[in-house]
């Protein structure tokens, strides 16, 4: 379980706080795959930061004892002068996981990057960035994975395989994923939260979180 106990997320601006959460209280069950629903600002990956911990709230706070990996499509936590392999080390020892070659060469053949794998990241492109990201994360036995629109990433080709990747994990785990593809959302998901005005509300209906959603 995943809870929020009166979380608020604000930016200081000279008018005073501006709100992007405001007193969220939420549970988020572990035996659900979450869409996360909302229109452009209102604080989707601004919640998957919280839940990674990439960010933290300005007040309240989130309690859970699950191994919840950072934000898949995050391109911004690695170490640019370092090379995509030297990167995946940092990562596991980051995590308290003993890196091994094979960990290595599973990022590389699954981002695709050939050698650019053992060029620095800072020289990588975006969509090189965003599979690397994917790749690390695949990487890992987290559980919950945090998705934030990823799988656009990529031909066709690599999509599918995201999309398996994360299939695969879900066996052991499960998903909280942004994204604005509502037939997306449908496959993956089997719940859904909708954020909107600073509140948060869990549906046990992804139809019906979509049809509110629709109607803002």
């Amino acid at each position: 379980m995943i809870r929020f106990n009166d979380v608020s997320k604000y930016f200081p601006t000279r008018f005073g706080p501006k709100y992007v959460l405001k007193n969220i209280n939420l549970d988020i069950p572990d035996d659900r795959d979450v869409a996360i629903l909302g229109k452009n600002g209102a604080g989707k990956s601004t919640l998957l930061r919280l839940l990674g911990g990439v960010d933290f709230p300005n007040e309240g706070r989130i309690q859970s004892n699950r191994f919840i990996s950072w934000p898949l499509a995050l391109t911004s936590g690695f170490q640019g002068t370092l090379t995509g392999r030297e990167n995946v080390r940092f990562i596991c020892r980051i995590h308290g996981v003993k890196s091994n070659r094979a960990t290595e060469e599973f990022v590389k053949d699954f981002s695709e990057l050939g050698g650019s794998f053992e060029l620095p990241v800072s020289s990588y492109s975006s969509g090189m960035k965003s599979k690397y990201s994917f790749a690390v994360s695949m990487a890992f036995d987290f559980d919950t994975y945090l998705i934030d629109e990823i799988m656009a990433v990529g031909d066709a080709g690599f999509k599918k395989k995201c999309e398996n990747a994360i299939g695969n994990k879900r066996e052991n785990s499960n998903i909280i994923l942004v994204s604005h593809n509502m037939n997306l959302l449908r496959r993956q998901c089997n719940a859904a939260i909708l954020l909107a005005y600073g509140r948060a509300e869990f549906y046990e209906s992804v139809e019906q979180a979509i049809f509110r959603y629709e109607c803002l």
